[in-house]
């Protein structure tokens, strides 16, 4: 029998990356640099490479390895394909064939944000439950639906963009799908400090953000939670949003939780607390008790993730 599964979570900047073994977790987890020179052409040759290096280092046969699991940054076809994924310099590029031939090992392949969400659902925030949706609150926002254990992808892959969900009806300005009412326009980080700038330029109220240079996503939180109506006033916006967003989600799908990761929502119960009010306020009464939880693994929710999939794809 097969012990060890691979993880892989290809980033723009970065190639996270984790050995696991069935019976001890974890072998090692690293990472390594993502060289999108050349339309991305050396990504899937240093994957192949440094798992065939890294399990020679701990003595591990490739034949003992069941298959890789993958999240890459943009829809994923069922058979493995990326049809674009602009921050890794990919066209269509199928990742299961190309690095399956690089190793020999079967690979199987998903959206990052799908990935961290099976891997919050498996060894996360999400571990008690078998249906989860997950939102990451980051420059943009992301999603993954988990129902029965595994990924929701779609027809073409596009299956937990919740970030383009509408939920405004009027103009936020322009969202960079190129629409304008977009989540991700109040829900994101870039959403929160575009806002909070937009506040401060047509108000002439007092508030501690007027004199913090280089202004963050982060700065408006802190302002909000010290008291500062501004920045209240924009957290709100994006809480508001963001309970709207899953109080739809939640009459679709009914998961058995909400899961919130990404950098925004290291707010904590400043954004959730609030987030989970607009729920209750607003979703279909019988539903108003789904725990509304922050996510757990951080970084390495895409290599757990990636674990998982092997393991839910090779089950009879």
């Amino acid at each position: 029998m097969k012990k060890y599964y691979i993880g892989a979570d290809i980033g723009g900047t970065t190639v996270k990356m984790g050995l696991y073994s069935e019976e001890a977790g974890w072998v090692e987890k690293w990472e390594i640099p993502t060289r999108t020179e050349k339309s991305g052409a050396y990504i899937l040759p240093d994957v192949a490479d440094t798992i065939a290096q890294t399990c020679a280092g701990h003595g591990i046969s490739m034949a003992d390895v069941a298959g890789i699991g993958v999240g890459v940054p943009g829809p994923v076809l069922r058979n493995g394909t990326v049809n674009g994924c602009v921050n890794l310099g990919w066209g269509v590029v199928n990742v299961a064939d190309v690095l399956g031939g690089l190793t020999n090992l079967p690979v199987y392949v998903a959206n990052d944000a799908n990935i961290a969400a099976l891997g919050e659902q498996w060894k996360g925030a999400g571990s008690a439950y078998q249906s989860v949706v997950l939102l990451t609150l980051g420059t943009g926002v992301g999603g993954g639906v988990i129902l029965d254990g595994r990924i929701v992808t779609g027809v073409v892959g596009g299956a937990g963009e919740v970030g383009h969900m509408p939920v405004f009806d009027h103009s936020e300005g322009a969202c960079n799908c190129g629409k304008d009412n977009c989540l991700e326009l109040a829900g994101s980080a870039t959403g929160v400090l575009r806002d909070a700038k937009r506040r401060l330029a047509e108000s002439d109220a007092p508030s501690a953000m007027r004199g913090i240079e280089n202004l963050t996503a982060k700065d408006v939180c802190d302002c909000c939670a010290a008291g500062d109506t501004l920045a209240q006033a924009c957290i709100r916006r994006t809480t508001d949003a963001l309970g709207t967003a899953i109080a739809s989600i939640g009459c679709v799908l009914n998961p058995e939780a909400f899961l919130f990761g990404g950098g925004m929502a290291a707010a904590g119960e400043l954004l959730l607390e609030p987030i989970r009010k607009v729920y209750r306020e607003k979703v279909f009464p019988p539903l108003r008790d789904t725990p509304v939880l922050r996510a757990t693994l951080g970084n390495e929710a895409g290599i757990t993730g990636g674990v998982r999939l092997v393991q839910v794809s090779q089950e009879k």
